[in-house]
């Protein structure tokens, strides 16, 4: 498995991978019934600018397929705050790629000061409510019958939790700042 930021020569790696997902895994992921990408569409998946656009994908090497990519567009407003989404081709769901490449994007977002992810997900996604509630605090609010809108506080990275650690232990006074 090569697992890498999405690039503008992937549009082949996106429509092969379109047409092998399951006309339910394609209304699970668009929240309609899609026949085919469009291209703008396609523009949209790989012209990214890896700042307020970041997709991360996964190619299987044995057959150099697109098997999958997590993705996240940060909003207008609120530059901690990203809508994501993760695609999996049905012969590679249930396997674990989901949940690597959302630890993958949610690496990425950190890096990027993102703190937060939303996410639009039919009540009977279970797959993906599954790796978003392993990701994090998540608040989840029905929005009809079977739509829901849901918030994940992304987890502290390690680097960050240590220094977290630190900093608290130099504030209750069990630790003191040595100059360098």
């Amino acid at each position: 498995m090569l697992v890498r930021a999405v690039r503008p020569d992937d549009r082949d790696l996106f429509v092969e991978g379109f047409e092998r997902m399951s006309g339910e895994s394609r209304y699970r992921r668009f929240m309609s019934h899609k026949k085919k990408l469009s291209e703008r569409e396609l523009d949209f998946f790989t012209q990214l600018d890896h700042d307020r656009h970041e997709a991360i994908g996964a190619i299987d090497v044995s057959t150099g397929n697109g098997v999958g990519v997590a993705r996240m567009h940060r909003s207008e407003d609120d530059r901690e705050l990203a809508e994501a989404a993760v695609t999996v081709v049905d012969d590679w769901q249930g396997r674990g790629l989901g949940g690597l490449l959302l630890g993958r994007l949610t690496e990425r977002a950190r890096e990027l000061g993102v703190h937060r992810f939303e996410a639009s997900l039919f009540t009977s996604n279970r797959a993906m409510l599954s790796l978003f509630e392993r990701l994090g605090c998540m608040r989840a609010q029905r929005q009809g019958l079977d739509l829901l809108e849901i918030d994940v506080e992304l987890p502290v990275g390690e680097s960050e939790e240590a220094l977290s650690t630190a900093l608290r232990s130099v504030a209750e006074g069990s630790s003191e700042v040595v100059p360098l």
